[in-house]
């Protein structure tokens, strides 16, 4: 599900976002980053790194209270019987989308290993022609 800019803020939402010194994103690529939700919703760390795009790879999490950039909901739990495979292609056909309009895409989940992880995995593989083990590496290089 795309959504648009202008949506509630982490602090109305009854979350506190950090402060900007605590928060760090890990980047993927130049205009690929990851994050936890807590990271994910200071608006102003997302702003300094330029996020057009946000993919939140959870039921419950809040979107971060950017104007600027869209949003996209991955509605799934942190639990191996979840079907995250169904959302590999629409999910990285937006990032890439998102890359080629010149933005940067946060993709992020509760604790941004496992479900961010996969998103931006499958789509290193896709879009990016990398084999698994290759997307993985990049992946691993980069924690947040």
């Amino acid at each position: 599900m795309l959504l648009g800019g202008g949506r509630q803020s982490a602090a109305s939402a009854g979350h506190t976002a950090p402060s900007a010194s605590s928060a760090s994103v890990g980047k993927v690529t130049a205009s690929l980053l990851i994050s936890n939700a807590r990271t994910a919703c200071d608006a102003e760390l997302l702003a300094r790194e330029g996020v057009t795009f946000c993919v939140n790879v959870t039921r419950q999490q809040p979107f971060p209270g950017l104007q600027q950039a869209r949003g996209m909901r991955v509605p799934v739990f942190d639990d191996p019987a979840e079907d995250l495979y169904r959302y590999f292609e629409p999910c990285g056909d937006a990032i890439e989308e998102a890359v080629r309009n010149g933005g940067k895409c946060l993709v992020y989940c509760k604790n941004g290993r496992s479900r961010s992880a996969a998103i931006c995995t499958a789509y290193l593989m896709r879009h990016r022609n990398l084999p698994l083990k290759d997307a993985f590496e990049v992946l691993c290089l980069h924690p947040q």
